[in-house]
């Protein structure tokens, strides 16, 4: 039978195997939350991005880049509202403003806002056809199942729209619709991650 070890033993040969932190690991961990709450002021109030970035040691400043951009571009999203309309403006700014290939980061933005604005523009005229569509579609139901339980055909006004199966069917067909739409935008995100 072996030896039965402590906790602290267990934890001690852990930490051997992993090793000590090297140099970069250690600017990741120091300097990534003050990226992320640069980001996150940036985002909330009228943050000079590049100023704040320039105040940090060399040595940390692509570190702080780096959490800046992800959280930055986290916060692109499709234009549901206007406040998440204007948070992507911002986001995408921001990016702009830090990032050092402008030309590379200016493509994948292009291409980001074709894909937003063609949401607000033919995707609301789609989801406003769909949900017509739907809505039709559950009042025909409705309608053909009143006539098989009475017999009689009479026009019955039920208010489909409060339905819950109306209303649950409704938010996947609007899932189904912006997905879409997401995956593109996901695309873009990883290409602009990526971009130095």
């Amino acid at each position: 039978m072996g030896e039965i070890k402590s906790a602290a033993e267990i934890a001690r040969e852990k930490l051997e195997k992993i090793g000590e932190p090297t140099a970069q690991e250690r600017l990741k961990w120091k300097y990534g939350p003050e990226g992320e709450k640069l980001a996150a002021r940036y985002l909330k109030e009228d943050t000079n991005l590049v100023g704040e970035v320039g105040k940090f040691e060399v040595a940390a400043r692509n570190v702080i880049i780096e959490a800046v951009s992800d959280i930055l571009v986290r916060n692109i999203s499709l234009p549901r509202t206007d406040a998440a309309r204007r948070n992507t403006k911002k986001a995408m700014d921001g990016l702009k403003a830090l990032k050092s290939d402008k030309v590379a980061v200016e493509n994948v933005l292009s291409k980001m806002r074709r894909v937003l604005d063609h949401y607000v523009q033919e995707g609301a005229k789609q989801k406003k056809d769909a949900y017509e569509a739907l809505r039709q579609q559950f009042e025909a139901r409705i309608q053909q199942a009143v006539r098989k339980q009475t017999g009689v055909s009479a026009k019955v006004n039920i208010d489909v729209e409060k339905q819950p199966q109306f209303l649950e069917e409704w938010q996947r067909v609007q899932a189904q619709m912006e997905a879409q739409y997401l995956t593109v935008l996901d695309d873009y995100k990883k290409e602009l991650a990526a971009i130095k």
